[in-house]
């Protein structure tokens, strides 16, 4: 892996926890290939290969609809995200085509109450070039805490 990969990975992660803290839906399904897969799934039923998860979404076509959700359909008492993600360590590396894992925590505001720890756990992560840069084809969320406060509404 050369430093402009890395380079790119890096900000591929960093672009990421960046639009999602900021609120930006639209862009969300933008970090993904056509053919993706995103799955939020807690870490017990990971690790002892449930295919149970909170979310699964099978294209970039389910991203958006999930935007659509959140804009047009979903009511509830407003609050913050705000993602902190680790660097990306890189555990294979082909010639466009890297699976990584970092590590994230999400921690959540609501208006005039403090801040606190909404969800914490690990990316895995297979990341493709394409023509348009570094894009997730598959991004695992596993979560740590089979505790949710209320539900998942916003991307992890």
């Amino acid at each position: 892996m050369d430093f402009q990969d890395h380079f790119e990975l890096g900000q591929l992660y960093a672009n990421y926890a960046s639009a999602l803290s900021a609120g930006d839906w639209d862009a969300w399904p933008e970090f993904f290939t056509d053919e993706c897969s995103y799955r939020l799934q807690p870490r017990e039923n990971f690790e002892r290969g449930f295919p149970l998860a909170t979310l699964s979404f099978e294209s970039k076509g389910m991203l958006k609809d999930r935007v659509y959700g959140i804009r047009e359909t979903l009511f509830h008492d407003p609050y913050y995200q705000r993602h902190v993600v680790g660097a990306p360590v890189v555990k294979k590396a082909e010639a466009d085509r890297f699976e990584c894992e970092a590590n994230y925590a999400v921690f959540r505001t609501k208006l005039s109450e403090l801040s606190s720890v909404f969800n914490v756990g690990r990316y895995i992560d297979v990341v493709v070039r394409t023509e348009a840069g570094l894009r997730f084809s598959s991004r695992q969320v596993i979560y740590d805490s089979e505790m949710i406060p209320n539900s998942i509404i916003y991307p992890i």
